[in-house]
């Protein structure tokens, strides 16, 4: 697979699919644009707008699954189905994954939608932009390019 980069089309969709979900409430495990969803819901929801199906179920999974089994789940399904880049080159479309400290599984995701916002869904908070501050940029722990679309390869 080859880097998209900002302004190709697959990065113009999910940009504007993840617009499309600000104000669905946060649901754990919930998937449906304007129904509910949590921060993995909504990277599954858009995934499904964009290339028409998912790239595997995750399954049933507690809010501490992260906590409980130590487990880099999250950052190994990322590297499964999308690229990998280094943090620095981050732009508009890329996958996010973040960890709530040092030393956690990454457990949170968003997707960058301009140079400092990104959309995610967060417990107490329906989905909602928020600007990459340094708050949220220490936190990245992987930054990925979704794959090319069926007609881009």
């Amino acid at each position: 697979m080859t880097s998209q980069h900002p302004g190709t089309p697959v990065a113009a969709q999910i940009v504007a699919e993840a617009l499309d979900w600000i104000g669905t409430p946060y649901r754990h495990q919930g998937s449906l644009k304007g129904v509910a969803c949590d921060c993995l819901g909504l990277v599954r929801g858009v995934w499904r707008a964009v290339y028409e199906e998912e790239p595997e179920a995750p399954g049933p999974y507690a809010s501490d699954w992260a906590e409980a089994t130590g487990e880099e789940r999250l950052l190994v399904a990322a590297r499964r189905h999308c690229i990998a880049k280094p943090k620095e080159e981050a732009a508009s479309g890329d996958l996010l994954l973040f960890r709530w400290r040092p030393g956690v599984p990454a457990k949170h995701a968003g997707i960058l939608v301009a140079e400092h916002r990104f959309v995610h869904a967060y417990q107490g908070h329906s989905v909602l932009v928020s600007a990459l501050v340094p708050h949220w940029r220490r936190r990245i722990a992987g930054v990925f390019v979704f794959p090319p679309l069926s007609s881009d390869r």
